[in-house]
């Protein structure tokens, strides 16, 4: 199990100082306008981006993990599913096993759940947006990392993948993991343990979902009222 702990990090222009703690074994959602730093804020946390402060993943100063234990600690799933290059599926995939020396642990299951074993020998850069986010976060899966940072998984995703990606981020949770994205549907924020909203490259709250986005809070940070959340519920059958 790890947590995250960030100390005065800061990006100039993007992301203003702020300190942030995230219990291991948390289902969080980072929720704010477009370019209020959510992306900032996942890529200084899983060591992409540099910035002021430091990073700790389970009490330790991630400057002093070496770039194979990071591999093994941490998944990344970024906003933009881009690929310039052809490799299949499969070998996509097979990547997130790349800190594991290749072993290819779980690749055939996590193809499976992601719904792309009919895919797998298709060149990841002939599948549409959809598609290519799966096959990240199906790289991510065969990690089996403790750590996960999604940078808006769902967006690109149809209504079932969506709701197969959530499932999949509680079983995460469920198995101790820590699991950290972020997300724009307000709905799927009051699934999780805990969100962390940003505005302006702020921190403006932290907190039980149920707490923290209060009517107040969403009119100052999106310039919306809300009266009520959906009473939408999907679900798989």
């Amino acid at each position: 199990m790890i947590g995250l702990k960030l100390k005065d990090v800061s990006v100039a222009g993007r992301l203003n100082p702020l300190n942030l703690e995230i219990e291991a074994g948390k289902l969080v959602g980072l929720i704010g306008p477009n370019g209020s730093g959510k992306s900032t804020l996942l890529s200084i946390a899983a060591g992409l981006l540099p910035g002021g402060g430091t990073v700790e993943w389970g009490g330790c100063d991630l400057d002093e993990i070496d770039r194979m234990e990071r591999g093994r600690k941490a998944a990344w799933v970024p906003q933009d599913a881009m690929f310039s290059f052809s490799f299949t599926v499969r070998t996509v995939v097979g990547h997130g096993r790349f800190a594991h020396g290749d072993d290819g642990r779980g690749i055939d299951e996590a193809l499976d759940r992601m719904d792309l074993t009919l895919l797998a020998d298709r060149p990841v850069n002939e599948l549409s947006g959809g598609e290519r986010q799966r096959v990240l976060l199906a790289r991510a899966m065969v990690t089996n990392a403790p750590l996960h940072l999604w940078d808006e998984p769902l967006g690109p995703l149809d209504p079932r993948h969506a709701l197969k990606v959530l499932a999949l981020a509680d079983e995460l949770k469920q198995a101790g993991d820590t699991v950290i994205m972020s997300l724009h549907d307000l709905r799927v924020a009051y699934y999780l343990d805990q969100v962390v909203v940003l505005s302006e490259g702020n921190l403006r709250a932290v907190g039980n979902p149920h707490d923290v986005l209060t009517p107040e809070l969403l009119f100052d940070v999106f310039g919306v009222k809300a009266d009520f959340v959906s009473s939408l519920i999907l679900k798989l059958p």
